[in-house]
């Protein structure tokens, strides 16, 4: 082999000193560079799937939120549709009070008028039977007992008021 010019002895040191280096370096970089390398894989498979399960769980958490939401808000539609219809009924319940206080004011009111005209159609009867004796005192020219005629004088103002009220 010297012919080619490669030495025998040199040549198995050198191969020696390779396959001691490359154990050397096998177990003591290798090795550790590989379990490092499996370990940090681990836990980058373990983070992604810690990230994946967070995730769903987020995704589940927000699905949950948004029906939470939604039931509150149907909550709350329901809430004010049943303001809107006690306030409803409360508007409803004060006009009709409202409507019956005036009805019955109305009816006051009536019942007062009436009772003024009829106190003024008496006042203007006893009026208009003083006036009558006092006419008949002067065509006669005697004083006419008021008693003894108020009879007749009340007659004759009932007379002629029917007969007004039947026109």
């Amino acid at each position: 082999m010297d012919a080619l010019g490669i030495n025998l002895s040199g040549l198995i040191t050198q191969v020696v000193s390779f396959l001691i280096l490359f154990i050397a370096l096998w177990m003591f970089l290798y090795k550790p560079i590989s379990k490092g390398m499996k370990d940090r894989s681990a836990r980058i498979r373990e983070g992604l799937e810690a990230a994946d399960k967070a995730r769903e769980e987020a995704a589940g958490a927000r699905a949950d939120m948004e029906g939470q939401i939604a039931a509150a808000r149907a909550e709350g539609q329901e809430m004010i549709t049943q303001a809107r219809e006690v306030a409803d009924r409360f508007r409803n319940e004060e006009l009709a009070k409202a409507r019956e206080e005036i009805k019955a004011e109305r009816e006051r009111a009536a019942a007062d008028i009436q009772r003024e005209r009829d106190a003024a159609i008496e006042g203007i009867r006893k009026e208009f039977a003083g006036l009558a004796v006092d006419a008949a005192e002067k065509i006669v020219e005697r004083s006419v007992d008021g008693s003894a005629h108020k009879d007749l004088i009340d007659k004759v103002l009932q007379d002629s008021a029917s007969l007004n009220r039947g026109r």
